[in-house]
């Protein structure tokens, strides 16, 4: 084993560990179970006005304004109407000003997987048109796989960063 392939290798079980698998598009994906809040059922979002189309807008949820993001539509996949399985999980998230509460929308939650770093790949070399710094690794199971997000890189830092401020109360 070359030097390259074992720094790889050690690369991808810093990923081992639960992740929360979720639906969307019928694909598989998962998120770090540490970076998960909490998962809700839809509610109604307030519209946001000037923001990206992916921002569906806010919810308050137990006194926090918290921003929706349609992940459907960050990742440019068709919108679809949601329906009794749709809902939002709350993560938490690194900007640049600090941890940012953020809900994104999901076709349906899964289950909770342990992912050994035996299961895990490094995520495939696209051409350089396709964005994949979004991707940790692909998990690999008996009859499926799962693409694992890397969550911070859903929103890159500057979108983050200009949600946070567009949502935080000046009493704060």
């Amino acid at each position: 084993m070359t030097a390259l392939s074992e720094a790889k290798k050690q690369d991808l079980s810093n990923l081992e560990g639960k992740y929360l698998t979720f639906k969307l598009a019928g694909e598989d994906y998962g998120i770090g179970i540490l970076k998960v809040k909490e998962i809700i059922g839809m509610m109604p979002i307030t519209p946001v006005p000037q923001t990206a189309e992916f921002v569906k807008g806010v919810i308050n949820l137990r006194g926090k304004v918290i921003p929706i993001i349609d992940l459907r539509l960050r990742f440019e996949m068709p919108e679809v109407e949601y329906s009794d399985r749709t809902c939002i999980i709350v993560v938490e998230t690194k900007g640049r000003e600090g941890m940012v509460l953020m809900g994104i929308v999901v076709d349906g939650v899964s289950e909770v997987v342990n992912i050994g770093s035996e299961q895990i790949e490094a995520s495939p070399a696209f051409s350089a048109e396709f964005d994949t710094r979004y991707i940790l690794g692909i998990a690999k199971f008996e009859d499926s796989v799962k693409i694992l997000l890397d969550i911070d890189w859903v929103l890159d830092p500057q979108e983050m960063t200009s949600i946070k401020r567009m949502m935080s109360d000046p009493g704060d």
